[in-house]
């Protein structure tokens, strides 16, 4: 058997946890993905650690912050003026709220989690809710070109 390289359609089987032992993803049991490599359908850090890979081999890889999701960074964290959701919502800490952001002159939906919910200001943090974080992905290949 060869060993899996770029552009191969492979099937395969993981589960990403946190260094505190929490998984945050996994493919269901008995469900293989099936994918391209290089496709860009999961981490390319992830996919990378696919090439060279034979069926039946799994291998166990840490993925660092900055090819996971990305860094923690402070200046994401920002005091919102509370009268921005008016009667619409009551934002309380650790909601998950989409709220529009200028880049550029473009106006975007960027999910923000709630820190801190004050009378005057909300605190919310745009970092993705995995920044900052190592991932290990455990992963199982189990076939090449299926």
């Amino acid at each position: 058997m060869r060993p899996a390289q770029l552009f191969d359609v492979v099937s395969i089987s993981y589960a990403a946890t946190l260094p505190s032992g929490e998984c945050i993803a996994a493919t269901p049991e008995g469900k293989p993905l099936t994918l391209a490599i290089g496709s860009g359908q999961i981490l390319k850090a992830v996919e990378a650690c696919l090439l060279g890979m034979e069926p039946g081999h799994t291998r166990t890889v840490h993925i660092q912050p900055e090819d996971a999701f990305g860094l923690y960074r402070q200046e994401l964290v920002q005091e919102v003026p509370r009268a921005v959701f008016a009667d619409r919502i009551d934002p309380r800490p650790g909601m998950i709220l989409s709220l529009n952001v200028t880049t550029d002159g473009t106006d975007h939906q960027v999910p923000a989690t709630v820190l801190a919910a004050g009378n005057e200001t909300v605190t919310v943090d745009y970092n993705h809710p995995l920044a900052g974080q190592v991932i290990t992905y455990t992963i199982t290949l189990h076939a090449i070109g299926t």
